[in-house]
């Protein structure tokens, strides 16, 4: 009986540490994919001058046309500051504009400048070259 109890505590201590080593792995892969998209994002800048939620956000305003900045927020997966924040960077390097809702005068509604659409057909956001680690996650 008490050969049984050693050994289920063995069996058991061995399960939490292969447990243990594999969330351990799990926070290493992330960390790679964030490595390898802060990686992306430095050739974006170098490349572009765009960093990737600008990026992120020129490819969104080029699927949608026109997007408040609180539906850009929810489709970049950013808060409304640091939405606005992108957005406001754009717009100073007048790849986006402004314009008033017809009906309500509050909201703005933000679309691609000419100069954003030609910044975006050099980038063709579709032939990126990703890093490994992420082709499989993209792909």
């Amino acid at each position: 009986m008490v050969l049984a109890s050693l050994i289920d505590n063995c069996f058991y201590k061995q399960n939490e540490d292969i447990e243990e080593n594999m969330e351990s792995n799990k926070i290493c892969k992330i960390r790679d994919i964030y490595r390898a998209i802060a990686l992306l994002e430095t050739q974006f800048e170098q490349q572009f001058n765009l960093n990737i939620n600008e990026l992120m956000a020129l490819c969104t305003l080029k699927e949608k046309e026109s997007l408040t900045s609180g539906e850009m927020a929810a489709a970049l997966g950013l808060s409304t500051s640091n939405a606005s924040k992108v957005i406001c960077s754009i717009e100073k390097k007048e790849l986006v504009e402004r314009s008033l809702d017809k009906d309500d005068k509050r909201l703005m509604h933000f679309s691609l400048t000419e100069n954003g659409m030609n910044k975006l057909s050099k980038i063709k956001c579709d032939e990126i070259e990703l890093p490994h680690i992420l082709k499989n996650i993209v792909e």
